[in-house]
């Protein structure tokens, strides 16, 4: 059986980043290593982590394209369900996150809203479906 495991984000500064994710959304730290190269935290069923730019380069020998909060967002986004989304907007974006869409309803109901996090990365804040 294959299962989806965890997302890795390419980030600068991966203890800021976790700190982030925590002070933002209220998510637990797993842990960062002790060289704070990389880190994960526990968001639910599945494991987003982050690892160092640094890091990635090591494993990546063609490299990658670096999220930048200076350049457009990626073609790709991680989702996080809440019954408040209003209120999870705001306390991400005192935690440092950059607000791209204001909260909206969706036809079908759904209330999605955009932000960027400190590393550039799009993050949907929606009600879950159904």
């Amino acid at each position: 059986m294959i299962k989806f495991a965890y997302t890795i984000l390419y980030v600068q500064d991966v203890e800021r980043t976790v700190s982030f994710y925590e002070n933002g959304f209220g998510f637990t730290r797993k842990f960062v290593t002790p060289n704070q190269d990389y880190g994960e935290l526990l968001v639910g069923e599945t494991t987003l982590a982050f690892a160092s730019v640094t890091l990635a380069q090591s494993n990546l020998s063609e490299g990658f394209t670096e999220s930048k909060l200076s350049n457009k967002a990626f073609g790709i986004e991680i989702g996080f369900t809440t019954d408040d989304v209003e209120a999870t907007v705001e306390k991400a974006i005192a935690a440092g996150a950059k607000l791209v869409e204001q909260p909206k309803t969706k036809p079908w109901g759904q209330t999605v809203a955009y932000l960027r996090d400190p590393d550039g990365f799009l993050i949907e804040v929606c009600t879950p479906m159904g």
